[in-house]
């Protein structure tokens, strides 16, 4: 393709990309750098009917005026990411120096924020990311082989977790794991124990945000995996059933090597999406139990104080750790493909 025919293709893809990619993360880059304006106090006397007090009150017009002057805020530099709030420079080393195991050392990082955040969003991506492509290969081969009458009703009904809005389905999963929900009534009938709460457990919070992430991301999966089956050559397929190969090893040795870019390609999608994980805490109100990136910047944008250098600093932090996340996969798949062109 000539080089002027190329470029008139790709320039509007690349132009959107810049506008759409490049200069946010840039913008909220450079937020990240400030911190809020702290309030103007000013001495007001407040007289009663028997005395007169003085006392500090802001002062909105020099606030104002300051906010206008500097719209960003405080320059702070790097002191947002590494404050309490963020990775906490000065609280990790004095952990450290105190803790006599690495337990203890663990232990005390959990109190901290983001670390624990950061656990709770590691253990989140580690978790379900696996189980999506495993589930979604298993339930794509076996949809791939129903009788043609039952196979629409059956793809419908694996689509329904993509239909339900995440927020919607962790709300439901939610009412169905409560002492009066269908699933902790059943739980508490078995266990033949009034007090167990799904809700009060730590553990057992986690493991319910971990279900709902496999069952509501496995949909995905299947819907690439049973599209990437279609095109599976059927003659290479029958050979291997001639060569007297299982069932098994047909999956193993056949399928899977040749779907393997759809593995790379809903890898890379899991990895990025649970690392963002938001929508099952706030819908199972886990914020207690277990926290995430994303929520610490929903966090520092709900309150009446709009903590926007914060939230900026945290997804800066986000974006870096998706692309540490997404690099060994990127990596091996850029060694394989130099592999076959050799």
């Amino acid at each position: 393709m000539p080089h002027g025919t190329f470029a008139r293709f790709v320039w509007p893809s690349f132009l959107a990309m810049i506008l759409f990619i490049a200069l946010p993360i840039l913008s909220v880059a450079v937020q990240s750098l400030f911190v809020e304006h702290e309030q103007i106090m000013r001495e007001v006397e407040n007289c009663g009917p028997f005395k007169c007090t003085t006392i500090l009150q802001v002062d909105l017009e020099a606030t104002r005026a300051l906010k206008t002057e500097a719209p960003l805020g405080r320059f702070n530099g790097f002191g947002t990411y590494t404050n309490r709030g963020h990775l906490a420079f000065a609280e990790v080393s004095e952990i450290w120096s105190e803790s006599a195991t690495f337990g203890q050392f663990i232990a005390g990082l959990y109190n901290l924020p983001l670390y624990k955040a950061l656990f709770f969003t590691l253990s989140y991506t580690a978790v379900v990311t696996p189980l999506v492509i495993v589930f979604g290969l298993l339930i794509a081969l076996g949809v791939n082989r129903l009788p043609k009458v039952t196979k629409g009703p059956t793809i419908f009904a694996s689509l329904l977790p993509m239909i339900v809005t995440p927020l919607i389905g962790s709300l439901i999963l939610f009412w169905m794991v409560d002492a009066d929900g269908i699933l902790g009534a059943t739980l508490q009938s078995i266990f033949d124990d009034p007090d167990l709460s799904l809700k009060a457990s730590a553990p057992l919070t986690w493991i319910m945000l971990f279900v709902y992430g496999v069952w509501s991301s496995t949909p995905f999966a299947f819907v690439v995996f049973y599209a990437g089956l279609q095109t599976v050559p059927g003659d290479t397929i029958e050979a291997a059933k001639i060569d007297g190969a299982s069932r098994w090893q047909q999956v193993r040795y056949v399928v899977v090597p040749y779907m393997t870019p759809l593995l790379v390609f809903i890898t890379l999608m899991q990895l990025m999406d649970n690392f963002r994980v938001f929508e099952p805490i706030i819908g199972f109100s886990a914020d207690a139990k277990a926290t995430s990136l994303s929520w610490i910047i929903f966090n520092d944008l709900s309150g009446q104080d709009k903590l926007f250098g914060s939230a900026a600093a945290t997804s800066m932090m986000t974006i870096i750790g998706v692309g540490i996340l997404l690099t060994p996969v990127l990596f091996k798949t850029w060694r394989d493909f130099n592999r076959r062109r050799g």
